[in-house]
């Protein structure tokens, strides 16, 4: 009953529930499946596929793992002799060339998890919650030279949660995508698929991030941005600070009513508050370099069991 020659180009765990529905999609076959090469992991750097490739491999799907795509001729010249209708791309981290943008009679399709043209880029997910943002989705869009630019075919809004974490928006987006490919391939098989072109005026970015990116500077930042901070890089590349000139990863905070100046700790209910730009914040569970992660009471009352005077401080830099 296939209709439709389909190659899919994608590489983590995320891209891999919307291959599953491509698989079992009655109008999809799917010509080729690419993906990264295989790459060391673990304490014993033993060679580990992609989540795409291990899927790949399992279902029997024809699988070309490359560094570089568009130097891969001899695929090329296959997938030509195929004649592919339309490549699928979700979160792939390589460029395509003019050849393979060409390749599919019906275009390439991108799977980007924002409401385009709204953080283009490989954090959009994390920059959402950065932002402050009521409300994300996922992009499909025609594939074009430049990084996320093509028209739109498929805009699936999403609210976002106040208490959503980059973890959990991550995981509800990752399903949502599949969401929109079954609207892609419907569309296309009704000669329904319309194109939105994107507001130039709209357009913000997401770069990628650092570990470094995740220092939270209590003198310079107000709580809110601290909470949303806190939230957005969870589980990573997570939030940290020096304290007492020690490294300390911030697992999970809170806004606090409780009142400090900027980089100062308060002690006075038991609990970890540290002075912002504008406000508190609690640091609820943390991790001391070299030590194990605990909740700030915890770590309070071990300070207390020492029998000696309390003394923490945040450095402005």
């Amino acid at each position: 009953m296939s209709k439709y020659n389909v190659v899919f180009c994608g590489t983590p765990d995320f891209s891999v529930p919307s291959l599953e529905l491509l698989k079992n999609h009655p109008l999809i076959n799917i010509a080729s499946v690419v993906t990264m090469p295989d790459r060391p992991a673990g304490r014993g750097k033993q060679l580990q596929s992609p989540p795409v490739a291990e899927f790949a491999k399992e279902n029997s799907i024809p699988l070309l793992q490359t560094t570089n795509l568009n130097k891969e001729t001899k695929w090329l010249e296959e997938m030509k002799s195929n004649k592919i209708d339309f490549i699928v791309v979700l979160a792939f981290a390589q460029f395509l060339s003019n050849d393979v943008l060409s390749l599919p009679s019906l275009g390439c399709f991108n799977i980007h998890t924002s409401q385009l043209p709204r953080h283009r880029g490989a954090a959009p997910i994390q920059y959402s919650l950065l932002a402050g943002d009521s409300q994300t989705g996922v992009s499909i869009q025609r594939m074009v030279k430049e990084m996320d630019a093509g028209d739109i075919a498929i805009n699936h809004p999403k609210n976002i949660h106040p208490y959503e974490t980059g973890g959990l928006l991550y995981t509800r987006l990752k399903f949502a995508s599949v969401e929109a490919l079954v609207e892609l391939i419907q569309n296309i098989d009704s000669d329904s698929l319309e194109f939105k072109k994107q507001d130039q005026n709209d357009i913000t970015f997401a770069p990628t991030l650092k570990r470094e990116d995740g220092k939270v500077n209590f003198f310079e930042m107000t709580s809110e941005e601290i909470e949303r901070k806190s939230r957005a890089l969870y589980p990573w590349p997570g939030t940290w600070s020096v304290l007492n000139n020690k490294r300390l990863k911030i697992l999970r905070l809170s806004l606090s009513s409780l009142k400090a100046d900027p980089g100062v700790v308060n002690l006075d209910q038991g609990t970890l508050t540290v002075g912002c730009k504008d406000g508190c914040v609690r640091l609820e569970e943390i991790q001391l370099e070299g030590k194990k992660s605990c909740s700030d009471i915890d770590y309070i009352n071990g300070l207390k069991s020492k029998g000696e005077p309390i003394s923490l401080s945040f450095k402005k830099e």
